[in-house]
């Protein structure tokens, strides 16, 4: 316990310190709370990485490249594993943080070690089955090894949960110390067992018995023994999407080690394996500032500008740690090689170490860097990165199997792919960047003017949108039927407002099921200064008018050249057609829909785009006092493709339209109009 206090009292003097820089104000306040536990598990990670370096060096030593190379693989099945409970960790730190009350934390954490016994229990019996396979595959000289593992695989998995109740609660060092102490039993147990004559063996007893003492250990003490009260835990898709980003992440991390054991002999298996221990160094480090951001991202998830700064201090931290590391890595003369890695490697001048070491620093960083964007997503929202990262994931596994002639292929395969996935992540958070920018360039221009008229139900959206909608042709088969039902909407019928809702998504399903399901509807007044803040529909015939934001107040005297220049295209017919009806009549008749984020930001116009082309191209000044305008808000709507396109959106886009490609929304209206058929027969008999 003395090193759980010693790493308290680095922690305050480290927080004390940041305090000073950062001031008091709300931002820096959240600032140092992030920096405080990332510190406290740097602080951690460094002594664990400390650790593990001399672990591994002395293991290597004790053991020689052959022996190193069996250990490696074996620990790296263990890391393999570990995308189960860093699962449960990630989860119970999540729900417990997002959750206020203690009997709700307590019962999200019980809720979750009782199901993280059952998954332990089923991989530990199917590693005890399959262990005669894994040795043959590894080229392992006995199945003994998967079987000590898997005794250490069974509490492995609830140790998770334990620890993610650690870090939901913000104790940082009881957390730390838990890592600490995992990491000191493994290399005295290790040394003691390598000297006892016990081998590989010996090496993984040891990792197994620092498993079960951590476990134990990370048991929740008496302050934390309350009531639980009925809690949901959250979705099975946040559950699923956990699971997926730790598959993707154990993989990218450590199957390369597994397919280098299978393609390289034993001695290039074990420079592969030592090689190796700088990357995981920088990830572990890199991951602890992760365990110190997430909880704070996912408690302030609701709130952007939190947001920014959480994950602003965190990227920084990584960037740091990675220069770090790699320049150390090039620095490091030959010489330093031959001294801590031993006689039982190959060593000579033409050695490959430090080139190999920075490629695989550089490679560690550059991925360490998209782990940080996409937990911060994972915390906020369910998102679809971990899908990413287990498609990328699985072309690494690909590459590795085409392209493996050399150690240095094996890394380049990896680094190409590692800035292809960082460069691919980092897209929407560009974008949000701009998005940002434009709200507060809207908010100088627009002087927030906009006033809530008042709380519109979605029924009321639906049956204006339909009514502006109706004419089109594919309402030509049931305009007669429902016509009545359109004009003359009775919003207080359950039947009509299924019907309106299964017409409208005829036409415009694919559109209305991309707005968070969290949309608010509100009708507004507009005033003079908001229409800067207006943006048409980023789609078709609209893009060739654009200037990248799609501002109406921008477009409008292109979109003017075009309607005086060419009758001849539908688009200029359709904008004078509408022009001259306005110009006859100044009656505020119909509804423009609109979504944003809040009364700050740009407003993104779904539904009235050419009636409010047409209306400016008379007088834009004038054109706010034509329509009534009702608007979707959420703080979720930058998940929208339709107010922030970028490969995030368009695949949430994708994902919609293929598992709502089979609705057909026809039957609802054909059973519709058989029923009102039937109806209407019943009637003239009994006439």
């Amino acid at each position: 316990m003395q090193e759980n206090g010693a790493v308290t009292r680095v922690s305050d003097a480290v927080r004390e310190s940041v305090l000073r820089i950062c001031g008091q104000g709300s931002t820096g306040a959240l600032r140092v709370r992030v920096l405080s536990g990332s510190m406290t598990m740097l602080l951690s990670s460094g002594f664990v990485g400390a650790i593990n370096l001399v672990y591994n060096l002395a293991i290597a030593h004790g053991l020689g490249a052959i022996g190193f190379g069996h250990a490696s693989a074996i620990y790296t099945v263990l890391m393999l594993l570990s995308s189960v409970t860093l699962s449960f960790q990630i989860l119970c730190s999540k729900f417990v943080a997002k959750n206020e009350t203690l009997p709700a934390k307590i019962a999200i954490y019980r809720y979750l070690h009782r199901r993280s016994w059952i998954f332990a229990t089923g991989i530990t019996a199917t590693l005890l089955i399959s262990s005669p396979l894994i040795s043959t595959y590894l080229n392992l000289p006995s199945s003994n090894y998967i079987l000590l593992l898997a005794l250490g695989i069974l509490f492995y998995i609830p140790l998770g949960v334990r620890r993610g109740l650690m870090q939901g609660t913000f104790d940082f060092p009881h957390l730390a110390f838990n890592f600490a102490l995992e990491a000191v039993v493994k290399l005295a147990g290790a040394l003691l067992l390598i000297q006892l004559g016990f081998s590989v063996a010996g090496v993984i007893a040891a990792v197994t018995v620092s498993i079960i003492l951590a476990y134990f250990v990370a048991r929740p003490g008496p302050e934390l023994a309350t009531p639980e009260e009925p809690v949901m835990t959250g979705s099975f898709l946040e559950g699923l999407q956990a699971s997926v980003f730790f598959v993707g992440q154990v993989i990218i991390n450590n199957l390369d080690i597994i397919l280098v054991k299978h393609f390289f002999d034993a001695t290039q298996a074990g420079v592969y394996a030592a090689v190796a221990l700088v990357g995981r160094i920088i990830y572990i480090l890199s991951w602890s500032v992760v365990n110190g951001m997430f909880p704070f991202s996912a408690e302030s998830r609701s709130q952007e500008h939190e947001g920014r700064t959480v994950l602003t201090t965190a990227l920084l931290m990584v960037v740091l740690i990675t220069t770090l590391f790699t320049l150390a890595a090039w620095l490091a003369p030959q010489s330093f090689w031959h001294t801590v890695l031993g006689k039982g490697f190959p060593l000579n001048d033409s050695n490959p170490y430090s080139s190999l070491l920075v490629l695989y620093a550089a490679t560690t960083g550059i991925y360490s860097l998209s782990v940080v964007l996409m937990s911060y997503e994972i915390a906020r929202r369910i998102g679809h990165v971990s899908w990413l990262q287990l498609g990328f994931s699985a072309a690494i596994v690909g590459g590795i199997y085409l392209i493996h002639g050399t150690l240095r292929d094996v890394i380049t395969v990896q680094l190409v792919l590692m800035v292809l996935l960082l460069v691919t992540v980092s897209i929407p958070f560009i974008r949000s960047e701009r998005i940002i920018t434009q709200r507060v360039a809207t908010r100088v221009l627009a002087g927030g003017g906009m006033h809530r008229i008042r709380l519109v139900k979605e029924d009321e959206v639906i049956s204006e949108f339909l009514r502006s909608e109706f004419y089109h042709p594919e309402f030509d088969d049931y305009r007669e039927h429902f016509r009545d039902m359109v004009e003359r909407p009775d919003l207080d019928s359950p039947r009509e407002n299924e019907l309106r809702r299964a017409l409208l998504f005829l036409r415009r399903g694919r559109l209305w099921r991309e707005l968070p399901t969290d949309t608010e509807w509100w009708q507004v007044e507009l005033q003079p200064a908001d229409y800067r803040r207006l943006r048409v529909f980023p789609r078709n015939h609209w893009r060739s008018f654009a200037k990248e934001t799609f501002y109406l107040a921008e477009m409008i005297e292109g979109i003017r050249r075009r309607v005086e220049s060419d009758q001849t295209d539908r688009f200029s017919r359709k904008l004078s057609s509408l022009r001259e009806e306005f110009a006859q009549d100044s009656t505020p008749a119909s509804s423009v829909l609109l979504i944003g984020i809040d009364e700050e930001g740009p407003l993104t116009i779904i539904e009235g785009n050419h009636r409010m082309a047409a209306a400016s191209l008379i007088s834009p000044g004038d054109v706010l006092g034509r329509f009534q305008f009702l608007v979707g808000f959420s703080p979720r709507m930058t998940e929208c493709c339709w107010y922030q396109t970028d490969l995030s959106t368009l695949l949430r886009y994708a994902r919609h339209f293929a598992t709502y490609f089979l609705n057909d929304h026809k039957d609802v209206i054909e059973r519709a109009v058989s029923e009102e058929k039937i109806s209407s027969d019943n009637s003239v008999g009994a006439a």
